[in-house]
């Protein structure tokens, strides 16, 4: 991406944020970000998407891993992953600006079958995130799509033509073998995703690794194996750590309290999941709950 596009897309995005937070747009699947200050470290779910900076940084954590990405970069989430994320470079001059597009697996699929380009069929588990340069092409399919913000009647004609180049342009990309696997019917990350919805659809009730395992089609060495390698977790890791989400956003949207919370969330005792809670979030939930509402009521 050069700078002449890089600016435009910018202005764009800045235009189409009301302010600091995510702003959905009229364009299904499309989100500008914007951030006048840097942040605390803020746990979240990443759902299969691409992001693209154009303006400040950012940093991710999954695990003790750091992913940091800058303007005219890409981040991409293959696989729903429980990340930790911190904007690290914004000002109200010059705030962190992100488009967001989620990524449709059967819209990969459905390339893979028409293009046949040359993918590796077996190639070694990936991690679920990744950085990349937003090469020219990429830049400029994703320009255009933003253009379209400010052409609505345009929308529902082009908007899925240029999402569908946008998809391609990734698949022959620097990342090309790896956003295969995503749609790849059988490849160990597509069954591994596969876990991860069953996972998130059952994360408040006991589960047995060999059950999942088999549910996948993988034997339980296997699984293990490749779901940390996607992940950089175990499946139990995984669970604790999406539970621990889930049960903020129940105590910060439906005021319930903490104990009543972990045994909705799956926890047998109120005591572990307060001091996991506190593992994960720096502070105890009643803490944590009250430090949120102050910043939304200043905000």
């Amino acid at each position: 991406m050069n700078e002449t596009q890089r600016k435009e897309l910018a202005s764009l995005i800045d235009k189409f944020s009301s302010g600091n937070g995510i702003h959905s747009t009229v364009i299904t699947g499309v989100n500008c970000i914007k951030l006048n200050e840097i942040n605390d470290r803020l746990p979240s779910v990443y759902t299969p998407s691409l992001c693209v900076i154009v303006q400040g940084k950012k940093r991710v954590l999954l695990e003790d891993e750091i992913y940091q990405y800058q303007p005219s970069e890409y981040l991409v989430a293959s696989v729903d992953l429980p990340v930790i994320g911190q904007v690290i470079e914004a000002s109200k001059d010059k705030p962190y600006l992100c488009l967001q597009i989620e990524l449709d697996l059967h819209q990969l699929t459905e390339l893979m079958a028409q293009t046949r380009l040359p993918f590796k069929n077996k190639i070694p588990s990936q991690r679920g995130i990744f950085v990349g340069d937003v090469d020219a092409l990429l830049g400029d399919g994703v320009l255009r799509l933003a253009r379209l913000l400010e052409a609505p009647q345009d929308i529902a004609l082009l908007a899925p033509m240029i999402k569908r180049e946008i998809h391609y342009r990734l698949l022959n990309g620097q990342y090309g073998d790896v956003i295969a696997q995503m749609a790849q019917t059988g490849s160990h990350m597509q069954r591994i995703s596969e876990a991860i919805q069953i996972l998130k659809a059952n994360y408040d009730q006991p589960i047995k690794i060999e059950d999942l395992a088999t549910q996948v089609g993988m034997s339980i060495s296997s699984f293990h194996s490749h779901f940390k390698a996607v992940t950089a977790m175990s499946p139990l890791q995984y669970q604790k750590r999406f539970r621990l989400l889930e049960a903020r956003k129940i105590m910060m949207t439906e005021t319930q309290d903490a104990a009543s919370t972990a045994y909705r969330v799956g926890y047998e005792s109120p005591s572990q999941f307060s001091r996991e809670y506190v593992r994960m979030f720096g502070h105890p939930p009643k803490r944590d709950m009250s430090m949120l509402l102050q910043q939304k009521s200043i905000a």
